[in-house]
């Protein structure tokens, strides 16, 4: 037999059930009264073969429907217990003993002398549900009491007929209690039916099969050969405990299945959310009807709590036994769980320890989101302090720089913009005086009094231990005092803005019972929006913020002219990373060499050029000290070499045969890895090494000498020139050539610009010029730009010179056309100097 769930009524009875089960509940009481009216109506005469006469039948039938009750098994489903029994068993038997229409009456009072009984022993006052089961029982016993009548009619008892009714008339029980089971769960717990039902009928099927055996073996027995009923006992308590362990075993299956689950849905962000989790697991877990967290913090106790959904009963989720588990982690108590159990009767062991299971695994869970809640709250402090000051509150200087670029670019680009920057005059004296705490709450008021007095569009912000800093459009900064008519000048308006903060800031204060006025120099930096960062701004504020106190005044202003810095010569580098991805950006432009008296060229000198994007024409002056200091040396060289070397396959190709000259870094003749970057480069443009020429100066040749010996060594046993450049300017010259073969002298050009003059500077050409050709080296005079000189040189035996009065610098795409010009003035015997457009000085 299947009963309806007795855990859902509650001792309120039917005034705190939801409608369509009180409806439900008073339909089965009627049904069940009139089937036991009607059947009580029937006339009692004794049946062919029946072994009992008709009123010790009823009898016998009312006591097996109690016994039937009282061994009955329940098990859980959900919030609610369903109970299962011997009823089919029992409807079988009583229809051989007593008449079908006494069976109700019969099993109405046997049922309800079962339910009292179990009642008054486990506690259950809950007289609605008692009615409720009774009810459906006898509801159930009608209607198979009815179908086996229909089908056995008057047959006797051995009729073979009768088996075949007997078992339709336990299905029809079956039916009618399953349905009104899941008809009323269904109602109470807006469950889908279909999941209700297979849970009903997985726990309920195999008792059925086997009650209708015993049911049959019984009849059997009791009509052939009732001896045989004596060996029922024992079988009937192996499958009674057959019945129990497999509603056991499906009942821990279920509660395990969903103990994973609602662990698994135990973590979360916070506590909360960790908490109604933790909660509705538990009514799902253990068919709770109420469950209760409490939460043990450093702050004192939370509570929390939960109801079964649809609960409306008036015991508040409290009508079972309650099971209370103290949770902690490590030993450290973390709160207390309590289940309050469906079940009326006493918790079971198995209860107790899965619910304390179930506590460590909250527990754990409570445990990790107190973490993560602390894990975030120090990271929210963390990120608040990375762009706060945190004794002001203020942004501080990085975060000025974040928030103040965005609000700077969204400007028009011609707008100006001020940076004030305040300084402290004289702040040591007061944190010696009043102490650091005194120190810092001076610093707290004068950034209540900076936050009180910024306008809208305006970035205040702590920069510095005794700085502050305020950025705004200088349109922001007009005041009732601008002029009248157009906008108001730039500076000018920000002065008035600093001199305004500075006699706001002059106001006493107090601080430590110490009466104090505070004095502030500022310094103001002003630019176009499109022109400037905030990283800049700061930095010329800053510039001039010294020079206020320089000059011993209270505002000062950046001037340009006294930056001895520049973000410009910072960013060269970046600058030149972004060139080496272009084409166009670094160049050559390449100046001749020629033989004095015939103007043929004997070689070319590469000089590199960078074309700035936004500063237009770099010397090599302006950048390459920085290039020697940085690791870009490297990929600069080779850009260079390849520039070099693929104009001079260009003019080799016209059929014109002089060599390229580049200059060499003393970095680059101190990497042992040098000479294999030149023969790669000469490899790549497949150029015979006589055609390059490397340049080294006088201090190169001097510094680190075994190095660079070594290098050198190799570079010109590989084939390529070597030539000495600025040569006489330094103090050991003779030591240099001396000391390392070169191909070719350089003599500088100051030696050029002076020997006219100089009867001294005309030794050292001349001494320059023989000392060549003693050691069989080639010998280039720099900076010829006169006919003059060109004379002079002449006369002192000078065999070659270069200069603007042979040829500018010009760039690589008009050399050919210039060489080949000096090679046909040299045929003709005259000298035309050649212009280079658009080329910079050499």
């Amino acid at each position: 037999m299947t009963s309806p769930p007795r855990s859902r009524f509650g001792s309120a009875g039917l005034t705190g059930r939801p409608r369509p089960v009180r409806i439900l509940t008073a339909v089965v009481v009627i049904a069940a009264a009139a089937a036991v009216v009607l059947g009580a109506f029937q006339p009692v005469r004794p049946a062919d073969g029946r072994p009992l006469a008709p009123v010790y039948g009823v009898c016998v039938a009312a006591v097996l429907a109690a016994i039937a009750q009282l061994a009955g098994l329940r098990f859980r489903l959900g919030p609610d217990a369903v109970s299962v029994s011997w009823a089919e068993a029992a409807v079988v038997v009583g229809f051989v003993l007593a008449p079908a229409g006494w069976l109700p009456a019969a099993t109405l009072a046997g049922t309800g002398a079962a339910w009292l009984l179990l009642a008054w022993c486990t506690g259950l006052r809950n007289v609605t549900e008692i009615v409720h089961l009774i009810a459906s029982m006898t509801l159930g016993v009608a209607g198979a009491a009815l179908v086996t009548s229909m089908l056995a009619g008057d047959v006797p008892v051995h009729s073979a007929r009768l088996p075949l009714a007997l078992m339709a008339g336990a299905g029809t029980y079956l039916l009618i209690t399953f349905g009104l089971v899941v008809l009323t769960l269904m109602l109470h717990r807006d469950a889908h039916p279909g999941q209700i039902a297979t849970r009903v009928l997985y726990a309920k099927l195999p008792m059925t099969v086997g009650n209708l055996i015993v049911g049959l073996c019984a009849v059997y027995a009791l009509i052939r050969e009732p001896f045989w009923l004596l060996a029922f006992g024992p079988v009937l308590w192996l499958l009674h405990r057959t019945y129990r362990f497999h509603l056991r075993a499906a009942e821990e299956r279920r509660m395990w299945e969903a103990f994973a689950a609602a662990t698994a849905r135990l973590p979360g962000a916070s506590e909360a959310e960790v908490a109604r989790a933790g909660l509705l697991g538990a009514l799902d877990v253990f068919g709770a009807r109420r469950a209760e967290l409490e939460v043990r913090t450093g702050h004192g106790c939370r509570r929390y709590a939960q109801d079964l959904p649809g609960l409306l009963d008036s015991t508040g989720g409290r009508s079972g036994p309650a099971i209370t588990r103290t949770m902690a982690v490590s030993g450290r108590p973390v709160g207390e769980l309590t289940v309050w159990l469906a079940e009326p009767g006493l918790p079971v062991p198995r209860d107790e320890a899965a619910i304390a299971a179930y506590g460590e695994a909250l527990a754990g869970a409570l445990h990790d989101a107190a973490a993560h809640q602390r894990i975030v709250e120090v990271e929210a402090r963390a990120a608040h302090e990375r762009v706060h000051d945190p004794l002001t509150g203020l942004i501080n200087r990085a975060s000025l720089s974040a928030e103040g670029d965005p609000l700077v670019r969204a400007l028009d680009r011609e707008r100006p913009v001020a940076l004030l920057l305040l300084d402290v005059v004289g702040f040591g004296e007061v944190n010696s005086t009043l102490g650091h705490g005194g120190g810092d709450e001076v610093l707290r008021l004068i950034a209540d009094r900076l936050s009180g007095l910024i306008r809208d569009g305006e970035l205040i912000g702590r920069t510095g231990d005794d700085e502050f800093a305020l950025l705004a459009p200088v349109a922001t900064l007009a005041d009732s005092a601008a002029p009248a008519h157009g906008e108001p000048s730039p500076l000018p308006t920000a002065l008035r803005r600093a001199r305004e903060l500075v006699e706001q800031l002059r106001v006493p204060m107090e601080v430590a019972g110490v009466r104090l006025s505070i004095e502030v120099t500022v310094g103001v930096a002003v630019e176009r929006a499109g022109q400037c960062e905030v990283g800049e701004l700061l930095r010329r504020a800053s510039l001039a913020t010294t020079r206020a106190r320089e000059l011993g005044v209270t505002v000062g202003t950046y001037d340009s002219g006294q930056d001895a810095s520049s973000t410009d010569r910072l960013a060269l580098l970046a600058d030149l990373q972004d060139a080496f991805a272009a084409d166009d950006q670094i160049m050559l432009h390449l100046q001749p060499a020629v033989d004095l008296v015939t103007s043929e060229p004997t070689g070319v000198e590469a000089l590199v050029r960078w074309r700035h994007p936004r500063r237009g024409y770099l010397s090599p002056a302006e950048f390459l000290p920085a290039v020697e200091r940085s690791e870009l040396l490297i990929p600069f060289t080779r850009r260079v070499l390849d520039l070099a070397l693929a104009a001079a396959a260009d003019w080799t190709a016209n059929g014109i045969d002089v060599p390229v000259s580049v200059n060499v870094s003393a970095r680059s003749l101190t990497d042992p890895t040098f000479p294999a970057q030149v023969t790669e480069a000469l490899r790549r443009h497949r150029t015979p090494a006589s055609r390059l020429v490397l340049e080294i100066t006088e201090s190169v040749a001097v510094s680190e000498q075994e190095i660079v010996d070594e290098v050198l060594a190799r570079l010109r046993s590989s084939g390529v020139q070597v030539s000495l450049d600025d040569f006489g300017t330094g103090f050991s010259s003779l030591a240099s050539v001396t000391r390392m073969p070169v191909d070719e002298i350089k003599i500088d050009r100051s030696f050029v610009d002076e020997m006219i003059d100089s009867a001294a500077a005309g030794a050292v050409v001349r001494g320059a010029v023989e000392l060549g050709a003693r050691l069989g080296v080639r010998v280039v005079a720099e900076g010829i730009e006169t006919i003059e000189q060109r004379a002079a040189l002449i006369a002192l035996g000078c065999p070659s010179a270069q200069g603007y009065h042979f040829c500018k610098p010009m760039p690589a795409d008009k050399i050919v056309q210039a060489l080949s010009q000096l090679a046909r003035s040299a045929s003709g015997g005259n000298v035309t100097p050649l212009r280079a457009d658009d080329a910079s000085t050499a």
